[in-house]
């Protein structure tokens, strides 16, 4: 399944919550779903919006870890490593942990084609 990002397209993330968590490296994530937006300011530091093929949309996003919230004590966007996933349906949970699994490495060129398309 394609997906979008808010680097290619307009996306509407109102009445999304907290739907799960995810491991993955703000490298990896970044691999995916490319540069990430700039947070809130205060209890978010980097923030990914997704619109899959199919209208569900999820969010990947620190909480209350980073600079922003914990200041001096608080994570570089670079070395967080728990991100939480926000969307309207707890489906979106499995496909980002899917799309960021090491399994879908050898298929990046593939997926970038596809977002692009």
């Amino acid at each position: 399944m394609g997906f979008k990002t808010h680097n290619s397209a307009d996306i509407s993330i109102n009445g999304t919550c907290f739907q799960g968590y995810v491991t993955s490296d703000y490298s990896n994530i970044v691999r995916v779903f490319d540069e990430p937006l700039d947070g809130d300011g205060y209890k978010v530091d980097a923030e990914w919006e997704i619109l899959f093929d199919d209208g569900l949309v999820a969010t990947i996003y620190n909480w209350k870890n980073g600079k922003n919230y914990c200041g001096y004590d608080g994570l570089d966007v670079e070395d967080i490593r728990n991100w939480h996933i926000g969307g309207r349906n707890p489906v979106v949970v499995e496909r980002v942990k899917n799309l960021l699994s090491d399994d879908w490495e050898s298929f990046d060129y593939i997926r970038q084609r596809a977002v692009l398309e």
